[in-house]
Order: structure tokens, then C-alpha cells, then sequence
């Protein structure tokens, strides 16, 4: 009888276990379910320089347009083929979901925060105020990319999950906008990330004069399409104060080991891949001019003292070109979203066009590509001796060849702002290879639209299309106009 009621008590004890909320066991105690803002901030900044600054063809291919470097065995994206690795589909999707979104997460947590001293409200506003420059920054990149994007319903994953595409030109000037906005309202002297800021380390007087810079490249861009908004917006970049040396630059330093190594010691060196080579393009222009940069941005020909550019869009030997120099292949070499050279000949770009920015177009131009040669370790008397001949010196009569030309050589390694300082001025002349795909004539004016849009966002794809002319290659963003 004793063993009944044991047995019973058993089953009794083992049934009420059993109907116990089990729910806890659904918790990953090792991934956590939420974050901090901070987190998503610094994931959010280092992943958008990491996709503008590295050089795998599945999803950055901006030195290749620039005609900067070429490729060896494999020459598809040099000929312009974008679709085979769907390279405008990740250029999209990291964009998007991995930098945007995860700005826009953390900005909604920071509106969870409800700081009571003046000082926490201050820091609160400035963090915003970074969250917001960055997201400009991303948008522009968008639509300097594709044309019109989506813009005013992206992110809103439940109330449009497939959103509409807004007009690039309207796009545009609400940035421009939200950089006035937000630049006006950084507290300097205050805190802000602190060291989840990867660029700045959190000071906010550095942020203002990026956003106003971000400003100035905005509206330089529009010149063509609507010269008196861009006028009074560039004017109000310039007053409210811009990136003023190299030491202002809008770096990210990448660390000794991977995954915080810069993207390009990822591609260049650990991949043990041979896959670039400087191209004839820029190295013949270069040789042509005795720039003093050329040991800085290259190496010499193997076995010689010859600085030789592989066949733009060929297929080249890679043991029988110059090669990517060290100093870029170092782990630790810097990440660039903006810097003092862009600046000074954005700023002489404004000059020739008429407005006031204080100094000549002449005397930015000097500064620029002093910026330049100052940033990668020029030294003094070499800078003056290319300053001062004849085929550098400034021409106003042909200013749109000069800045073009000296802004392509300036903007060395920083394919996307110098494939949008070729597009906006034509210069330098690039010349597509002899071999591309689908029989393309000429260096690519945009990246088409990413095939998943076209398959599962199609309606808003094609109104998109028809809207910019066409979803090609060759089809130019707005501000393109010549």
C-alpha cells in the first residue's frame, strides 16, 4: 500500500512539473533581445565607411568606374558588368538595413530617454543630431547612386513594406534641410557618442563642420540644375563653417586585426588574391606630371623603377603592372567619408561658378591639391615644384578641366566621391574599354536598380524608371546635366 501512494505521489509530482511555464526556455540568455543606442550607432558608422571605402567586387566597384585601378584575371566589373554578382542589390540592401535602419533603432531608443539637467538634454540632442548627419550622408550616397529611391516611406517596414520611390531632386533638398537643422542644433563643447564614435570621438564641433560640408557637396552638385538654391545654400555651408585642415578629415581608423581591420588589408592582403592593379589611366596621367603622390599611391613595376598602369578593362598579368601600394594595404590605414581636399575644390568649383565663398577659384584649387599632398606625406618641396608648372597651374578659361583633372587625382582611393566629381564636371575624359558588357560606350552614370526591387517591389521599381528615363547605366542622376 506504502508503494501505491509513493508511486502516486511520483506521477503527482512529475504531471505538475510538467504543466510549469516553460517560456523561460525560449530565452537566449547569450544574445540579448535589446541594446543600447550606442551599439547601434557604432555599428551603423562603421559598416557604412567599411561599404564605401572597400574594394570587393560584390559590393563596391566606385574605383573601377573612377578608372583608379583595373582588374587582372577576372575583368567583368571593369567592363561594367554590375549584375552578375547583383552588386547594386547589396550596395542597396547594407545601405539600408544594415546602416539606416539600425540609426533609426537607435534614435527611437534615445527618444525612450527622458534626461532632466540641461547638459543630459544637451548630450541627448547632439546624439540625435549625429544619428541625423549620418543618415543624410546615407541617402545621399543613395541617390547620387540610383537616382530616385525610396525616401519617404523607407523603414517603415509595417505601414510600407514596399515603398514608393521619391524624386531624387525633392530628396535632395529635404537633406540639405535636415543637415541646416541639424548642424544648427550640436551643442559644442558637449558630449555626445564619447567613444562609440568611431570618427570624432563624440566632438561636436567636428561633426557641425562635416554636416556643413556634406552641405556644400549637396549644393555644388545642384549648381547645374538650379544655380540660385545652390548659391544660397553653399553661401550658408561656408558661413556656418566647413572641414578647415586635414585634421578635420572624416576618418575612421581601423584597428591591427580583423574584423576591425580596414576592409581593404581584408581584399588586398589576407585574401592572398591578386586581383588589382593600378590602371594605365591614372598612372600615364600621373607619369605625365611627375606627381610626387605616385610612390604613395602605388609601387613600381616589379624588378624596375617604372610606375606602369595595367589596360583599363583588361584582362593583365598582375606580376607585370604597378600594385596597390603598401601604405594602403595597412591594416590600419584610415577609413575617408570627407576630407579637407574635397572641400577647398568644391570650394574653387564654387568660385568658377560666380559665388562668393571667399578666395579666388585660383587660390582653392592651390589649397585643394596642397590638402592633398599634405594627407599622404608629401613633402614640402615636392608640392611646390608640381604647383608650379605649367600643366598644373589653374586655368580659368577651361576651369571644369583643371578642377576636374586635379580633383580625380586628389580624390585617389576614394572611388565614389571621384566618380561624382567626373560625373558633375565631365572631367577627367574616361573612356570606356574596348570590351564591355552589353556593348556599354561609356563610363556608367548610375548603378541600375537592385534585382530584388525589380522582383518584389516591381510596381514602384518601374514608375521609378520611367521617371528618371530609364533604368540604365547610362542613364544620368538629376544634377548630371551635361
Amino acid at each position: 500500500m506504502k508503494k501505491i501512494v509513493l508511486l502516486l505521489a511520483f506521477f503527482a509530482l512529475t504531471i505538475s512539473s510538467c504543466t510549469d511555464d516553460i517560456t523561460g526556455l525560449n530565452e537566449d540568455t547569450k544574445n540579448p533581445t535589446t541594446t543600447k543606442p550606442e551599439f547601434l550607432f557604432t555599428n551603423a558608422q562603421k559598416t557604412l565607411v567599411d561599404q564605401m571605402v572597400n574594394t570587393s567586387v560584390n559590393t563596391n566597384v566606385f574605383r573601377l568606374f573612377s578608372q583608379y585601378w583595373t582588374e587582372t584575371t577576372y575583368p567583368d566589373e571593369s567592363q561594367y558588368d554590375i549584375t552578375t554578382r547583383t552588386i547594386p542589390d547589396r550596395h542597396f540592401r547594407i545601405l539600408y538595413r544594415d546602416v539606416l535602419r539600425d540609426l533609426q533603432e537607435s534614435k527611437m531608443l534615445l527618444d525612450k530617454e527622458l534626461p532632466i539637467t540641461p547638459e543630459a538634454i544637451a548630450i541627448l540632442n547632439n546624439k540625435k543630431a549625429l544619428i541625423e548627419i549620418l543618415s543624410v550622408y546615407s541617402y545621399s550616397v543613395l541617390v547620387d547612386t540610383f537616382g530616385d529611391v525610396p525616401y519617404s516611406e523607407a523603414l517603415d517596414i509595417e505601414g510600407h513594406p514596399l515603398p514608393k520611390y521619391d524624386d531624387a531632386k525633392t530628396i535632395y533638398k529635404d537633406l540639405i534641410s535636415r543637415l541646416t537643422v541639424a548642424s544648427g542644433s550640436l551643442t559644442t563643447g558637449t558630449e555626445s557618442f564619447g567613444d562609440a564614435d568611431l570618427i570624432y570621438g563624440g566632438t561636436a564641433s567636428k561633426w557641425k563642420k562635416f554636416a556643413n560640408s556634406l552641405k556644400l557637396r549637396l549644393a555644388v552638385n545642384m549648381a547645374d540644375v538650379d544655380l540660385p538654391y545652390a548659391t544660397s545654400q553653399i553661401t550658408a555651408a561656408v558661413t556656418a563653417g566647413l572641414i578647415s585642415s586635414n585634421s578635420d578629415n572624416t576618418n575612421l581608423i581601423y584597428l591591427p586585426l580583423q574584423p576591425n581591420a580596414n576592409p581593404l588589408y581584408a581584399d588586398l592582403v589576407v585574401s592572398g588574391r591578386n586581383d588589382f592593379v593600378v590602371a594605365n589611366t591614372l598612372v600615364d596621367k600621373m607619369n605625365t606630371l611627375s606627381d610626387p603622390r605616385r610612390a604613395k599611391y602605388f609601387d613600381y613595376k616589379t624588378g624596375t623603377t617604372n610606375y606602369v598602369g595595367g589596360v583599363y578593362g583588361g584582362s593583365n598579368n598582375f606580376a607585370a603592372f604597378s600594385h596597390i601600394s603598401a601604405t594602403i594595404a595597412d591594416p590600419t590605414f584610415a577609413g575617408t567619408l570627407f576630407d579637407y581636399t574635397e572641400v577647398q575644390f568644391l570650394l574653387a568649383e564654387a568660385a568658377a561658378r560666380g559665388i562668393a565663398v571667399g578666395g579666388t577659384a585660383g587660390s582653392h584649387y592651390t589649397a585643394a591639391i596642397t590638402a592633398s599632398m599634405e594627407n599622404w606625406g608629401v613633402a614640402t618641396a615636392d608640392v611646390a615644384a608640381y604647383l608650379a608648372q605649367p600643366s598644373v597651374a589653374y586655368d580659368a578659361t577651361n576651369w571644369k578641366k583643371s578642377i576636374g583633372e586635379q580633383a580625380w587625382l586628389g580624390l585617389y582611393n576614394r572611388g565614389f566621391e571621384a566618380w561624382t566629381s567626373y560625373r558633375r564636371l565631365d572631367f577627367p575624359v574616361l573612356v570606356a574599354p574596348a570590351v564591355t558588357y552589353n556593348n556599354l560606350t561609356e563610363v556608367p552614370k548610375r548603378y541600375s536598380y537592385p534585382s530584388v526591387e525589380q522582383t518584389l517591389n516591381a510596381t514602384n521599381v518601374t514608375a521609378a524608371s520611367t521617371a528618371i528615363g530609364g533604368d540604365k547605366l547610362t542613364t544620368k542622376v538629376f544634377w548630371d546635366k551635361f
